[in-house]
């Protein structure tokens, strides 16, 4: 580790601290000069500081959800929209909360004021220190080794964040492992992707003895590990594996959360629900709603409601298709709402039936799901919880990530749950309807069962 890498986290929590000072004395200004005098009982100053103590609180937890925080880590482009979007969030709540204070509706301009300045702060800010960041903290040099044609999709992918990552050399395991040791040495890391399980343990141990940095690419086993208990009953280290999915306490306060959540969501959905029903009419006369059969927990099949967004009779051969972005089947309107994930809101009623939860494993075809086990027979891991609205896999990844990786990804939040969690999706799943993500480009994309078959055989070696 560098002297400078020492102090990467203290670089980072000093520019949130003063990120969070500069919106706190924005807010105190607006406050001071536009609601505290004009409030039925004004505060004296120690109420004044409360109220911009919770104003300072809650645009840190916002950015904290949205990743507002995470200098150096997302884009500048993409930590902009966390920050903005937080701020949006914040100055909503901040505004019916001085409503209420204030026990009328107050002057709403001076908040809408607040936000554009909180934006231009904010676009300034996140340049700037991205900028500082970077010259402080330059791409990572970075060496991968690789087991087979795989690894170039990887490679592909880290090669988009030449902010974050250079990789300067690869190299083939079948190579001299001293030779590769020496390289590995060279470098500030080593992307390790798709090789025999016994090799990787044997350079993880290497890089952790060296203090190298070491990118991994999980296989489905890692994943499940990582979420084991440890047992401290002996004197020999034990993990446990309890491979059930939730349990019943989990799963109890989940259904409360997911009808609450729903019975709230509902009121100002109701609305755009019925716009949506309306332009699909107009467009082509077709019907509104469409069920299809899918898979929930335990693989039980349910029919699952969303808006029509395909011509009529789009599978009229009977034979289920994967639908891709450039689909032909799409109707311009359908194309909007698929964007912005509005086609997905009928399944409110699939959750308040208890068919889906709110944040889980997005529902598969039954058809198709047969398809993928048998290339990936873990496919069918993914339904220890119920299928869900929302879920990990979709706003971690993009349109095409391929099938093997959103179950990597689901079964991490199977592994990770938590109601924090699921409230965390559920903020970033508003930020994906706002900011859709770009697909893989086309040379990116993963073929699921070959990569599926290489790991699977790592596994059990």
């Amino acid at each position: 580790m560098s002297k400078r890498d020492k102090y990467k986290r203290l670089v980072t929590f000093i520019s949130a601290v003063m990120i969070m000072g500069i919106l706190a004395g924005m807010f105190a200004f607006v406050w001071y000069k536009y609601y505290s005098e004009n409030i039925i009982l004004p505060f004296y100053r120690r109420g004044n500081w409360v109220l911009i103590g919770v104003y300072a609180v809650m645009t840190a937890v916002f950015f904290k959800a949205y990743g507002g925080f995470k200098l150096g880590y997302l884009k500048k482009t993409d930590m902009l929209y966390s920050q903005l979007i937080s701020m949006v969030c914040v100055n909503v709540i901040a505004y019916f909360l001085i409503s209420l204070i204030g026990r009328d509706f107050m002057k709403w301009m001076p908040i809408l004021e607040l936000t554009v300045a909180d934006f231009a702060v904010l676009t300034i800010w996140t340049f700037i220190t991205g900028k500082i960041y970077f010259m402080i903290y330059p791409p990572r040099r970075l060496i991968i080794l690789y087991g087979s044609h795989q690894a170039a999709s990887l490679v592909m992918k880290m090669s988009q964040r030449v902010d974050k990552y250079m990789i300067c050399e690869s190299v083939d395991i079948s190579e001299d492992s001293e030779k590769i040791k020496e390289l590995i040495l060279k470098y500030e890391g080593v992307i390790i992707c798709d090789i025999p399980a016994d090799m990787r343990n044997d350079y993880v141990k290497f890089c952790f003895e060296n203090s190298v940095r070491a990118y991994i690419a999980p296989k489905i086993s890692d994943i499940i590990i990582r979420g084991a208990d440890d047992i401290r009953l002996f004197d020999t280290p034990l993990m446990l594996c309890r491979n059930y999915g939730l349990g019943f306490e989990q799963r109890l306060c989940k259904r409360i959360f997911d009808i609450i959540f729903t019975l709230i969501v509902l009121i100002p959905a109701l609305p755009i629900m019925l716009i949506c029903a309306l332009c699909i009419r107009l467009y082509d006369g077709g019907p509104v709603l469409y069920k299809q059969t899918r898979l929930t927990i335990d693989e039980k099949e349910f029919q699952v409601y969303k808006f029509r967004s395909m011509i009529v009779d789009a599978e009229k051969n009977g034979i289920p298709q994967l639908c891709t972005e450039a689909d032909d089947r799409i109707t311009p309107v359908g194309k909007f709402l698929r964007k912005c994930r509005l086609d997905e809101l009928p399944q409110l009623f699939n959750i308040l039936k208890g068919d889906m939860s709110v944040v889980g494993p997005r529902p598969e075809r039954p058809e198709l799901s047969d398809e993928y086990k048998k290339e990936m027979p873990e496919f069918g891991y993914r339904l220890k919880v119920k299928a869900g609205l929302t879920g990990y896999a979709q706003v971690t990844g993009v349109y095409d990530t391929s099938p093997y990786d959103k179950l990597k990804m689901d079964l991490m939040y199977i592994e990770n749950y938590s109601l924090r969690m699921d409230l965390q999706i559920i903020l970033m799943t508003i930020k994906t309807m706002l900011f859709p993500g770009k697909t893989n480009a086309e040379t990116d994309i993963i073929s699921a069962p070959e990569e599926h078959e290489n790991n699977r055989k790592e596994d059990t070696e």
